[in-house]
């Protein structure tokens, strides 16, 4: 009797060390993840404030003024970026509504049975692949197959829609369609990636549901699958806009880097980031203060984005859940 005592005190003992042991692993792990964020929310506002700081001296010299006006010349201390606030925007909306519709027609080609197990495996290699290239190979690509496309193109539109503010010439091959184009596409893999695998995640239960209350393979889809998977659509659409937004070497390539203020797709334009790609290295004095300045306005550019596709997708996700009760 007193062995078995002893036994069992043996085994609540070792339990005990044990649960003891794994408290501590937890306690571990929750430590070192706050550290981790902690670390990250510093590190995140130590680049802010660093921007910030050197940015001062433009804002002083030109407020808001440096938003609005739309010359920049290092050469008379004149900054203002306006034209490349304009560059950014219409490139990155121009290439989200080319890759966007396409994205998702992927995304149903491949997650759908449309065509055998084999042959889609193949195909969602080849667009996940397209991640994976670096925008230097975009950049060169564009330079030797967009750009003359886009030339021999943009002179028949500027002939005959040349009276469009948007297709107004003289053409060129370094312009904002040609940076849009490619943008397009290397925002591609992220839409189609994202909203496969929502697509695919979605339950099976709604579309037999569907299935058995008379809907065709159509309906359920446009009906059913598509307003469930919308909440990941949306997310793989901000997540696209804001790597647009940000991307810097293959636009630097392939837009022009003009400094003009234009709404022609076929001229020579240049965005936030490529102004500062291009003219960082050898800026000086004041010159410097105003490159800081615009990568603030990007951030904070980037920052208004994240915030609005936020609310957006709060109201995509009460609108899914709605559709669906």
């Amino acid at each position: 009797m007193k062995q078995s005592t002893n036994d069992l005190n043996a085994v609540t003992a070792s339990s005990t060390a044990s649960k003891l042991k794994n408290l501590r692993g937890l306690d571990l792990f929750r430590t070192l993840s706050w550290a981790a964020a902690v670390a990250t929310v510093l590190l995140l506002g130590w680049i802010v404030l660093e921007i910030a700081t050197q940015a001062i001296p433009s804002i002083k010299a030109f407020g808001l003024h440096f938003i609005f006006n739309a010359q920049w010349n290092p050469n008379t201390e004149q900054y203002g970026v306006l034209a490349f606030v304009v560059g950014t925007a219409v490139s990155s909306l121009l290439a989200l509504l080319m890759a966007l519709p396409l994205g998702i027609a992927i995304a149903i080609l491949l997650s759908e049975n449309f065509l055998p197990l084999s042959l889609r495996q193949t195909l969602r290699f080849v667009v996940e692949l397209l991640a994976a290239i670096p925008s230097v190979v975009y950049g060169l690509w564009g330079i030797t197959v967009v750009v003359p496309i886009v030339q021999h193109l943009g002179q028949g539109l500027a002939k005959y829609l040349g009276f469009i503010p948007l297709f107004r010439g003289p053409a060129f091959g370094n312009s904002l369609l040609t940076a849009s184009l490619v943008l397009a596409l290397m925002v591609l893999p992220t839409i189609s990636a994202i909203s496969r695998t929502a697509l695919v995640n979605v339950p099976k239960t709604l579309r037999e549901g569907a299935y058995a209350l008379g809907a065709t393979r159509w309906e359920a889809l446009f009906g059913i699958i598509l307003p469930a998977a919308g909440p990941a659509i949306v997310a793989a659409t901000i997540l696209g806009f804001g790597r647009a937004l940000g991307e810097t070497m293959a636009v630097a390539m392939i837009i022009g880097n003009s400094p003009r203020l234009t709404f022609s797709l076929l001229s020579p334009a240049g965005t936030l980031a490529s102004l500062l790609a291009n003219q960082f290295a050898e800026a000086e004095g004041l010159q410097v203060s105003a490159l800081m300045y615009a990568a603030l306005l990007l951030m904070l550019l980037t920052l208004m984005v994240n915030i609005a596709g936020r609310l957006i997708l709060k109201r995509t996700e009460q609108a899914a859940a709605t559709h669906i009760r």
